[in-house]
């Protein structure tokens, strides 16, 4: 079995809903990379800010639904990073809108 493309892996990534303001992680821009390796995938994200109470739900909805994706014996390494730090700017339109924030 191969490891899935990185479209893939965004895809599942939509399914993971940031339950402070209802929308996915991939359009909030908390998905700061997804890189795809001979030992497997690394997923860095981040979290609107370093005080995120729903940080750890967040990440371990993330870990379930990227799992089924990798399959053994590749490793998937799941980071939480905050540089750079988060802002409304990384948000895709859709969610800018989505929140009433469209320009």
């Amino acid at each position: 079995m191969s490891l899935p493309t990185e479209e893939a892996l965004r895809t599942v990534l939509r399914q993971v809903v940031d339950p402070e303001v209802g929308v996915n992680i991939v359009d909030l821009g908390l998905v700061y990379g997804i890189d795809i390796g001979d030992n497997g995938v690394v997923v860095r994200l981040t979290m609107t800010s370093p005080a995120c109470p729903m940080g750890d739900l967040v990440m371990d909805e993330a870990r379930a639904a990227l799992e089924p994706l990798v399959p053994e014996p590749y490793d998937l390494d799941l980071q939480l990073v905050w540089e750079p730090p988060w802002s409304p700017a990384l948000m895709s339109p859709k969610a800018k809108d989505t929140l009433g924030w469209g320009e």
